[in-house]
């Protein structure tokens, strides 16, 4: 079978290399002229994978039997859409895609079926902004953006005003979102819809950076100290974003604050988080998603044996400063001295860093696993070990360990 597959990021590779160890010859479609998946697809054609034209026109004159993506978001509407068009399957619709990769649509449904989340706006014109009917602090974002670009923390109304035009200005339907801010934990939920029933496979804190405007996420911690009742209330609201969106089979990613009295959902995707999520997420439950993925995209039979982990597991996310990388040092030796169960490579040497503002500036991830007092040890250990020098040899590596 002849697969497209769009974007060619680290996680893809996983994806791609999924689907040839079945037999399988991948096509792979991304802008970059070097995407990391590059070098494992069969084929790899220039062309963005938002451009739903181009893709079109590439998967028809290519005669593909599949079109899909992983672990990304707004190339899942490009998936939906092109694969309705040529009649392909898939497990999404494009009504449905549109609906939980457009916040405009998500916020309607969810406010329609009761599924808590923060108030809200829809602005398309940065004026609209002194009608606002919400208390400061809010969260700005487009409402079509992947790898959470263009979301700021906004304090007051000349912020506002500057951070909504530019979040209008990167939405591609030129709208963005006005949401109160909720005071709690960050938690991500990842779960698995199977004939309409979600299973929740792990909750993870999200760990991010103190500053002023932006989201970085710099760590995923598992376990999330959690009563049992929240752990009910969780599951019963991902069966009901299941259940609202009329989701039967997918992953399904939630992203929700916690607090002492009340769980809001932030937003969520009908896919597997990025930033390696695939690797932590097969940790804590023994479940290989991506494997569960492709058979689900290959219409093969799914099975999800959930046997959840009793060790402490993080996922580190490695930033740096501007500069051009050159050479990363340590991580091998890292891994061979087990202080690290593997670490993913985002970006490859000869790229230039500029920005550490959201998940797609991200360098390196590493998976940690052990008690407290030992992954303390081993963060210590890193923190002298790990060096990603720049092209004047400089080290440009930022510690979040």
């Amino acid at each position: 079978m002849k697969v497209l597959v769009l974007a060619g990021g680290f996680d893809q590779i996983q994806l791609i290399n999924e689907l040839k160890k079945r037999g399988h010859y991948v096509i792979l479609a991304d802008y970059f002229e070097n995407p990391p998946a590059k070098k494992y697809a069969n084929e790899h054609y220039v062309v963005s994978t938002l451009d739903m034209d181009k893709i079109y026109e590439l998967a028809k004159k290519e005669q593909v039997d599949l079109i899909t993506t992983a672990c990304t978001d707004q190339a899942l509407l490009t998936v939906a859409y092109v694969s309705e068009k040529l009649q392909l399957p898939t497990y999404i619709d494009y009504q449905t895609a549109l609906n939980v990769t457009n916040k405009l649509y998500m916020k309607k449904v969810m406010k329609e079926n009761q599924i808590p989340t923060a108030d809200y706006q829809i602005i398309n014109d940065s004026k609209e902004a002194e009608k606002l009917n919400l208390n400061y602090p809010v969260v700005v974002k487009p409402v079509d953006c992947n790898s959470s670009k263009g979301v700021k923390k906004v304090c007051d109304e000349i912020e506002l005003q500057h951070y909504l035009k530019q979040a209008i200005q990167m939405s591609r339907t030129k709208n963005a979102i006005i949401e109160q801010f909720n005071e709690g934990v960050e938690i991500s939920i990842d779960a698995f819809v199977k004939e309409g029933v979600s299973k929740v496979l792990s909750v993870t804190k999200t760990c991010k950076l103190e500053n002023h405007n932006n989201f970085t996420i710099y760590k995923s911690e598992y376990p999330c100290q959690l009563a049992e009742n929240r752990m009910m209330e969780i599951e019963n609201i991902v069966q009901n974003i299941a259940k609202a969106f009329q989701l039967e089979n997918c992953p399904l990613l939630v992203q929700a604050i916690i607090n002492e009295k009340e769980i809001k959902v932030l937003e969520f995707s009908a896919r597997m988080g990025g930033g390696t999520k695939y690797r932590l997420i097969q940790e804590i439950s023994s479940i290989d998603i991506m494997k569960i993925y492709v058979d689900l995209i290959l219409n093969d039979n799914i099975e999800l044996n959930l046997q959840k982990s009793k060790e402490q597991i993080q996922l580190h996310y490695v930033y740096c400063i501007p500069g051009i990388i050159q050479k990363l040092v340590g991580f091998e030796e890292a891994k061979n001295k087990k202080l690290i169960i593997d670490y993913f490579q985002y970006k490859t040497e000869g790229t230039e860093i500029t920005k550490m503002e959201t998940s797609g500036d991200r360098v390196v991830g590493c998976l940690i696993k052990g008690t407290t007092d030992k992954i303390h040890e081993k963060e210590k250990e890193l923190k002298e070990l790990l060096k990603i020098f720049d092209e004047k040899g400089n080290n440009m590596m930022l510690y979040h360990f």
